[in-house]
């Protein structure tokens, strides 16, 4: 009683007690995680839409332009509105709760953990951060069936895939309570128990292999088979209309790559640096590797061969980006560039889809060659960080790669069943409502003027 009462007399005392023992965001954290969201951003607006654009026929440009667009616009407010909500508070092991819809509760004043015991960063930071990422895997998807698709349909797609694939996917790999839950030994079945179901079974996804690249590369496959093939495909020549402008998006994909898979660390650290770094090296290996291997093949280097194995060598990294060494980086981004150039090749003709911009053969096959080989680099054998004890905060002492890249495949199945499971019931329904396909006419005079009543170009 007495406690009671020293408390109700100095309430302002025991307010600026409790202010001081709150962990405060540093400074340095916040301004590196809004570059980092501004560059997740510059990374769809306009870097994959310049790379998509690009890619297609002149007359289907702005509606490639427009998807990627209004597809962000559309997931940035369903973010707010319920996304965050659904993929970053406590629920079960599959999906969030419903603590922050509409925004509740995030205010300035809210903080989030990072990933060390102690250390907060403002929540609005987080979200924004992690909403970008959201945008930017929902864009993805419409490189797949590019040219032939209504916008109508685009959109009522990405409510629904969005909703019932990514949140879930999201939240099941990177949800846990935060490091400060694990006190101790005897804590950890309890912390796990709170969080997702892929981040208890101990997957490594550092920055999206799963909830981003394979996520969005499985959806974009299913809408391929669903949407069927382009007029004329497999009989006339379908050519990418401007290749200096897929360069020019390759390259601010690359720049804001470092944002994505650096600012995933959510501190200034030295974390955050081997990623960048493990960026920077993955996807020049990747290019040399594509190259290379096209190169020997067809007797000439391709600019499209090389611009697609900067994107490849970036997808492969992210999964690994702050727990694999310098080498195993190099070794990852090599090995994305050769196998992603049979995924859009040789892989390509066996599934027999029009995957019009590669969606799977890059995204999909470069996100599951990094997933597994993220098991394997790793390794602290391997100039890996080893698997993250939070309890201690250091590295466990032992690793095994064969059952670590046990857990990373079943990451891999768990994506594929869900993305894929999700995107064929939600074309469906889109399908029999709003329709997916535009028809014969309008697809041969192009999408521009048809969908959009606009040239990109001109005469």
């Amino acid at each position: 009683m007495l406690g009671l009462l020293m408390v109700a007399a100095t309430p302002n005392a025991f307010a600026q007690e409790v202010a001081a023992a709150a962990p405060a965001a540093n400074k340095g954290d916040i301004a590196w995680l809004l570059v980092c969201s501004a560059l997740v951003i510059f990374m769809t607006l306009p870097g994959l839409a310049l790379f998509y654009g690009g890619l297609v026929r002149s007359k289907n440009v702005l509606s490639v332009l427009m998807q990627c667009l209004l597809v962000f616009s559309l997931v940035a407010v369903l973010w707010v509105l319920y996304g965050y909500s659904l993929a970053f508070t406590p629920g079960n092991a599959f999906v969030g709760g419903f603590d922050r819809v509409f925004g509740n509760g995030l205010t300035g004043a809210s903080m989030a953990a990072t990933f060390t015991k102690g250390v907060v960063i403002p929540e609005l930071v987080f979200f924004v951060f992690q909403g970008a990422f959201a945008c930017i895997t929902c864009a993805l998807i419409v490189g797949a069936f590019a040219e032939r698709v209504k916008f109508a349909g685009v959109l009522v797609f990405t409510v629904l895939w969005f909703t019932f694939a990514y949140a879930p996917m999201a939240h099941m790999v990177w949800f846990f309570p935060g490091p400060d839950a694990f006190t101790s030994a005897d804590a950890v079945p309890g912390v796990l128990a709170q969080s997702g179901f892929l981040f208890a079974k101990g997957a490594l996804d550092f920055a999206g292999g799963t909830v981003v690249h394979i996520n969005a590369a499985v959806a974009g496959l299913v809408g391929a088979y669903v949407i069927g093939k382009r007029v004329g495909y497999g009989r006339e020549a379908i050519k990418p209309h401007n290749l200096t402008q897929t360069m020019v998006g390759a390259s601010i994909l690359w720049v804001g790559w470092f944002g994505f898979n650096a600012g995933s660390a959510l501190e200034a650290n030295a974390v955050a640096a081997q990623a960048f770094v493990n960026t920077f090296l993955a996807t020049a290996a990747a290019v040399l590797g594509w190259t290379t291997v096209e190169w020997i093949g067809k007797g000439k280097p391709s600019m499209l061969g090389a611009a697609s194995g900067a994107v490849a060598g970036l997808v492969a990294i992210t999964p690994a980006a702050g727990f694999v060494g310098l080498c195993g980086a190099l070794v990852m981004g090599a090995l994305a560039g050769v196998v992603c150039l049979w995924g859009v090749s040789g892989l390509k003709r066996l599934l027999g889809a029009d995957d019009s911009l590669d969606v799977f053969g890059v995204h999909g096959i470069g996100g599951i060659l990094g997933a597994v080989l993220t098991g394997v680099f790793a390794a602290p054998s391997l100039g890996g960080a080893g698997i993250w004890d939070y309890v201690t905060e250091t590295a466990l002492p032992e690793y095994d790669i064969a059952a670590q890249v046990w857990i990373q495949l079943q990451g891999v199945g768990v994506t594929v069943a869900l993305s894929g499971t999700v995107a064929l019931i939600s074309f469906l329904v889109v399908k029999y409502t709003v329709g997916l396909r535009v028809n014969e006419e309008a697809e041969r005079e192009g999408l521009d003027i048809t969908s959009h009543g606009e040239a990109a170009y001109e005469n």
